[in-house]
């Protein structure tokens, strides 16, 4: 190949873009996990009460932390609903 530098020019182009195109799949895939927590586990909660939560509580971790009468507070939860979270994140 030393012998023929744009034949070393294209393969090292065909194994960067390859890479390239690696990479770029794998943080797409990262994202979407990272996206995830733990109150997409609980089946009554959807988008909207998820960013309720969040913006009440601003993370994850203080939603877990949260007492039974704090998570009542929140727009859109229902008592039955906030003893259900309680539970799930206990």
């Amino acid at each position: 190949l030393t012998s023929f530098p744009s034949a070393l020019t294209l393969l090292q182009r065909v194994r960067d873009e390859a890479h390239r195109f690696a990479l770029r799949y794998h943080r797409q895939l990262k994202q979407k996990s990272d996206l995830k927590s733990a109150l997409d586990e609980i089946s009554d909660i959807g988008s909207k009460r998820k960013t309720a939560l969040l913006k009440h509580f601003g993370s994850v971790k203080k939603v877990k932390s949260a007492s039974l009468e704090d998570l009542q507070d929140v727009p859109g939860i229902s008592k039955k609903l906030a003893q259900k979270i309680y539970q799930v994140l206990r």
